[in-house]
């Protein structure tokens, strides 16, 4: 995430998840291997039939999963497993067993895939959501859905040990208020205010996901487990690449959304 920055010379074939076969072998992995992974951000390039990537950037396709499923995975995957426990280099929420955990925009790609992380870790869930979206979380593991149109969420959530923040503004700015002094915010869209965490006496930190093979094949395992739903919503050809950004800029999409190249 807060790829906002990264400048991209033109022409440009957007993207950076995918799925498909290698056709030529690199590194140990040989062609004809189904595999998925997320492209270098500053490079793009995931929106064609195909796309040269380093040995790195894949991980081997789950088995359980067609390659539409597939690759809805990386981007929003890794960022939910870097946001909650770190990529070894920089810190996440860090979270553990028994400890509670608010995630704002919970029914986005993230935050579908944070959630169950985040309860496979022995974590109480609560997410804020549209009311519409409440059974949609619960069954991903939610422990409980504050519906933020029905008014301020920090009414009802307090004490928390910490806090993903997927949507940024004014929900960032309210979310230290919710804390237990000592508590950790982070956020994959605006860098929080690490004035306020002083006053508040909460840590903050930002999280710009990285991709990493270890960390993907390691989801990947957890699909073919059954421990981890992949959440594809709609899926759309790649000819509808404008309307699928469309519905993203909306800031309201359930799960993932997929382009599929004929």
């Amino acid at each position: 995430m807060l790829h906002a920055m990264i400048q991209h010379p033109l022409p440009l074939t957007p993207g950076w998840d995918f799925a498909g076969v290698t056709e030529t072998s690199a590194l140990g992995v040989d062609a004809g291997t189904p595999v998925f992974g997320k492209a270098d951000v500053s490079r793009d390039g995931a929106y064609a039939q195909y796309i040269a990537v380093n040995a790195m950037e894949l991980a081997p396709k789950p088995q359980s999963l067609d390659y539409i499923a597939a690759a809805a995975i990386p981007t929003a995957a890794i960022t939910a497993w870097q946001s909650l426990f770190g990529d070894g280099q920089r810190p996440g929420l860090n979270v553990r067993t028994g400890q509670t955990v608010l995630i704002h925009g919970g029914a986005g790609g993230v935050g579908s895939f944070a959630v169950q992380l985040a309860k496979k870790r022995g974590v109480r869930v609560i997410v804020t959501a549209r009311a519409t979206n409440e059974k949609y979380l619960r069954d991903l593991g939610a422990d409980d859905v504050v519906d933020y149109e029905a008014g301020p969420f920090e009414e009802r959530v307090k004490n928390v040990d910490a806090v993903l923040d997927l949507v940024g503004g004014e929900t960032q700015e309210r979310s230290f208020t919710v804390l237990k002094p000592g508590g950790l915010l982070a956020s994959t869209v605006h860098p929080p205010s690490e004035e306020l965490g002083r006053c508040y006496d909460v840590r903050v930190v930002t999280i710009g996901a990285r991709m990493n093979s270890e960390h993907l094949a390691e989801i990947g395992r957890l699909v073919d487990e059954r421990a981890l739903r992949v959440p594809v919503t709609e899926v759309l050809p790649l000819e509808q690449a404008e309307r699928a950004h469309d519905i993203i800029a909306d800031g309201h999409a359930r799960g993932k959304l997929v382009l599929k190249v004929a």
